[in-house]
């Protein structure tokens, strides 16, 4: 009986009833995902934040988003910082618009609330339909192509230059050339299919780097570093938080997140085979309510949106039906917690293959943008162009929804056009006329 219980406790009842089965899953999801604690230090520490803490923060986000996916959605999901919202925090909010890192995660913080607020109350799902599904698609191949840039250009592979705004690195010495050699290891991995590639990838291309002088080791298993430096470290002051700048960044880390958990969670579940003979997701809320709590929870902790991550269609491949593969999964992150020496000493050239294979998974999305409907492709090849050539997330996403509005507005196409869309629409106008 109590066994019973706790199989329904965890989805298990409705998941493959073999435990082993599930715990594989879990852990094949954990080595698909696993390239974030690498990643994700590297990207946010370019903005001032403590690398080392960085990592103990990703680990126990992920660790503890995870676990709240496996006891309150009991479904085979597996929680991280977001690729591309780490790229927005860090490249856009820190970078472009020159705020502080604690204005970036009191955003991240806000959004995470109103995101629990859309989650209990159901809403979510008439501000994601109020936005066309050819610009919700655009926004992840957008973002996609600009982590790809990042990936370069933190590799080496290309640099600037005064004539030509960017040009191609050195790629036969250094990092350069480690970035390469680590992009064709990487590559390969993924075309054999083989289970945790990237992972496997960051650690072979960082060993290779050794001999190169570009990777110093300095031991294996430590403590985790403290998380005092980025801890609740949020900037409330009332000139920041009552601004449009704040408005506009979490309304964007707000799309981006609900865009990419719902697309996510669709495409798991669908995968997984746990919809009812309706269609339907049993359980879907709760599972948008765990993704609210794990970006709330992440910004307390210190580090940018947590969000459903699309590495767990692997584990779901591999059998995984329910929380137990979550269960292990949120193992493995608090296990990852004693390793930060061999994360943190992955050199930059490491991760750029990782970010590179990121961004072409992002880009399959443009298969299901019509470009053969101009007023639905020049907004969305507009929105995706944009975030790369300005080096702006949120530049892409305003401007993709503006055009939007405005190209079907004078084409006699309004009835596309939702309440919502015009609104921002306006909103957008006054944030380029007026900040």
């Amino acid at each position: 009986m109590k066994t019973d219980v706790l199989k329904a406790f965890l989805g298990f009842d409705r998941g493959t009833m073999k435990v082993s089965t599930e715990i594989v899953a879990g852990l094949t999801t954990f080595f698909a995902m696993s390239y974030i604690l690498a990643v994700n230090p590297s990207i946010l520490s370019s903005t001032g934040m403590d690398k080392n803490a960085l990592f103990t923060v990703t680990a126990l986000a992920s660790a503890i988003s995870t676990l709240l996916v496996a006891v309150i959605a009991r479904m085979p999901l597996g929680l991280a910082p977001g690729m591309g919202l780490n790229a927005f925090f860090a490249f856009t909010v820190c970078g472009a618009m020159g705020y502080d890192w604690k204005f970036a995660l009191t955003a991240v913080f806000i959004e995470g609330v109103i995101f629990i607020l859309l989650a209990l109350s159901g809403m979510w799902k008439v501000l994601v339909d109020a936005i066309p599904l050819s610009i919700r698609k655009a926004i992840t191949v957008g973002i996609g192509l600009f982590i790809a840039f990042l990936g370069f250009k933190s590799g080496g592979i290309v640099m600037d230059d005064l004539a030509t705004f960017i040009t191609l690195g050195d790629i036969t010495h250094g990092a350069g050339l480690l970035s390469v050699i680590g992009l064709i290891l990487t590559g390969l991995l993924i075309i054999l299919n083989v289970p945790g590639a990237l992972l496997i990838g960051i650690i072979a291309t960082s060993l290779i780097g050794i001999p190169m002088g570009l990777t110093n080791f300095d031991g294996v298993a430590s403590l985790p570093p403290s998380i005092d430096p980025v801890f609740l470290k949020f900037d409330f002051d009332s000139s920041h938080v009552f601004s449009v700048d704040m408005l506009i960044v979490v309304a964007t880390f707000l799309f981006v997140d609900l865009f990419d958990t719902i697309g996510t969670l669709l495409g798991v579940c669908s995968k997984a085979r746990l919809q009812d003979e309706n269609g339907n997701v049993p359980g879907l809320n709760r599972a948008f309510l765990t993704g609210a709590l794990g970006a709330t929870l992440g910004a307390a902790l210190g580090t940018s949106t947590v969000a459903t991550c699309v590495e767990s269609s692997a584990g779901v491949a591999q059998g995984g039906r329910s929380g137990v593969t979550a269960l292990t999964t949120a193992a493995c992150f608090a296990l990852a917690l004693f390793l930060s020496p061999v994360f943190l000493a992955i050199p930059s050239s490491a991760i750029c293959p990782a970010l590179v294979i990121v961004g072409l998974m992002m880009m399959s999305s443009v298969a299901e943008i019509d470009l053969t409907d101009y007023s639905e492709a020049i907004p969305a090849f507009l929105c995706i162009t944009l975030m790369p050539f300005t080096y702006s997330i949120s530049n892409g996403i305003l401007i993709g929804l503006l055009s939007y509005v405005v190209l079907n507005l004078f084409s006699g196409k309004s009835r596309k056009i939702t309440p919502v869309m015009y609104v921002l629409a306006v909103l957008i106008i006054l944030k380029y006329l007026f900040v």
